[in-house]
């Protein structure tokens, strides 16, 4: 580490930036094209001018500008070795403690943490302690780092024993998981999971439910939360910009298209996710095959038009799960469809400006995760729909806690219940279909990722 600080006053640490890099053609000759990222994080950030983003180089594109030196304004990214970086990603990160908290193991046959657990965790402490190395670097004497997420949990701890000057914050965007399900890890990695966290000053969550759960673990395992101060945030959508980017040609024309593929006077039941385990997308189309079984007045009068976009299709069970998705829909259509209607409307294919067409002809929106940290989906929708729209909503989503009241709220394992969750939602009178979602959009919106993001540093600065 270099002998003197940097000058950084405000600095972010996530595995994943603002920006990557494409090998091909590109302006400026180099052979490397600088692609912006998008989402609610890059978003939140961009109220804050001066700081500096640490991120890890994701793939061979990152890697060919870091060690080409080039940079963007504002931007560190960490050239970390590919395979350190796949086993703390993949091999801890998204198959370990994701798995976790978001409680999807199979326990009669998982977890079993041998040998290839030990080396990939040393490779989750490496990982971390390359952000943990760089922060201290670039950081300005008393300067504010705010971490992001689960990716990198040991930071706080091994960045204040670099550097004890600094306010340094963690942001879980994940569910807490219960304390006698987080003791399945190891006894000495659960302790050093919460060891490495309270060495921030302040962790928040996206709800208190997440805020409390994690609190008990500290008390069960460690005896307390050492002083760590423990805040929560309600990530909120952006209502100006979905509003404007909603209404633009690219989203008309898909609009356009949906409403074709749907047909004339039928309604429109929404979900749009990645194919992610915990978003339980064979249990909607589950409910949505039985409300057609069970009501039959609802065939051919009510689509189901279902975006499932690939994720992490690197792991094995991902691509199962996202296998599953399309053999499930092809099933209801091949059991329900007549030849003037497609019971599911299927794309698998990630395109925003389709999901923001979906948003605007919902007359329903189903988001039943099994656990979910917050579910923007659940808040997006409400923003952006034309002519109101019923939110029919898992109360396992930390969603739940701003607009369980105005939702219809299912248990995410109950297919008969949230098949009655999706008639009624279809037969709700207009007028309590409009008023329930400009109070879903009220609260949707009362915390934007700018203001999120403010009242982060607020917090950690006092």
């Amino acid at each position: 580490m270099a002998s003197t600080h940097g000058a950084a006053e405000v600095l972010v640490a996530s595995n994943r930036g603002p920006v990557s890099y494409v090998v091909g053609d590109s302006p400026d000759g180099s052979g490397i094209e600088a692609k912006r990222g998008g989402g609610g994080l890059v978003s939140a950030l961009s109220v804050v001018e001066d700081k500096l983003w640490v991120c890890a180089a994701l793939d061979d594109g990152d890697r060919a500008a870091v060690r080409a030196g080039i940079t963007e304004p504002g931007v560190r990214m960490l050239d970390i070795d590919p395979e350190v970086h796949t086993d703390a990603y993949n091999g801890i990160a998204n198959s370990v403690l994701w798995f976790v908290h978001h409680m999807l193991y199979q326990t009669p046959l998982e977890p079993s943490f041998g040998p290839e657990f030990r080396r990939r965790w040393a490779s989750y402490e490496a990982y971390n302690r390359a952000f943990a190395e760089a922060l201290a670097e670039e950081a300005a004497p008393g300067a504010t780092v705010v971490v992001q997420d689960y990716h990198l949990a040991l930071v706080p701890g091994m960045l204040r024993e670099l550097r004890e000057d600094l306010r340094i914050g963690h942001f879980s965007h994940t569910p807490w998981a219960p304390v006698d399900y987080f003791r399945m890890l190891p006894d000495d990695i659960a302790e050093q999971l919460l060891r490495g966290m309270l060495g921030a000053d302040r962790l928040a969550f996206l709800t208190r439910r997440w805020a409390d759960a994690f609190i008990e673990c500290c008390t069960r395992i460690l005896g307390g939360t050492s002083g760590t101060r423990i805040g929560v945030h309600g990530l909120g959508a952006d209502a100006d910009f979905l509003r404007e980017r909603a209404h633009r040609d690219d989203v008309e024309e898909r609009l356009a298209a949906l409403r074709e593929q749907v047909g004339p006077g039928r309604k429109v039941v929404v979900r749009v996710d990645r194919t992610e385990l915990s978003k339980n997308i064979v249990r909607g189309l589950r409910s949505f095959e039985l409300l057609l079984e069970s009501r039959p007045e609802w065939r051919e009068n009510v689509v189901h038009v279902a975006f499932a976009y690939p994720s992490r299709q690197d792991l094995a069970v991902y691509r199962d799960y996202t296998a599953e998705v399309s053999r499930v829909a092809e099933s209801i259509n091949s059991r329900f469809g007549t030849p003037g209607w497609t019971p599911v409307v299927l794309h698998v294919k990630d395109d925003f400006a389709r999901s923001l067409a979906a948003y605007r002809l919902a007359d329903v929106a189903l988001v039943n995760p099994v656990r979910d940290g917050m579910n923007l989906v659940a808040k997006e929708v409400p923003v952006v729909s034309d002519e109101g729209c019923v939110l029919v909503l898992s109360r396992e989503a930390g969603a739940y806690e701003e607009l369980g009241e105005d939702a219809l709220v299912v248990n995410p394992y109950d297919l008969s219940g949230t098949s009655d969750a999706l008639a009624a939602a279809l037969g709700m009178p207009e007028d309590e279909r409009v008023e329930r979602t400009k109070r879903l959009a009220a609260a949707a919106t009362a915390l934007p990722p700018g203001a999120w993001f403010l009242e982060q540093l607020e917090a950690l600065r006092d």
